[in-house]
């Protein structure tokens, strides 16, 4: 393996003729999620787990279908008690309803 390394710990960047070898390098903007630091931004924070649990499926819907949907896919329960707050006579249209909704309350 030291002979594989060589030429990557002489030159400081890969030495593979072939681009496809070599790991995509992380973008700017790609969130951080499997270092445990997620995004800085609270509303975009909260959008981001609403998303991973709402997907797209239930929409448009009503707070009893978002209950319902993530109540299905084990979404944590401080998450599920805010969402309970909302309205119930309202429809919502995406996540980015929900999650602004939420967030101005």
């Amino acid at each position: 393996m030291k002979h594989e390394l060589q030429g990557l710990l002489r030159s400081g960047h890969p030495t593979r003729t072939e681009e496809w070898h070599d790991p995509e390098p992380v973008a700017d903007d790609d969130p951080e999620l499997a270092t445990g630091r997620g995004p800085s931004d609270a509303f975009e924070a909260l959008r981001l787990e609403l998303a991973r649990h709402l997907a797209r499926t239930p929409f448009p819907a009503h707070r009893g279908d978002l209950l319902r949907v993530m109540r299905e896919r084990h979404a944590p329960d401080p998450l599920t008690e805010r969402v309970e707050e909302l309205p119930g006579d309202r429809t919502y249209r995406s996540v980015q309803d929900v999650a602004v909704a939420l967030h101005d309350r």
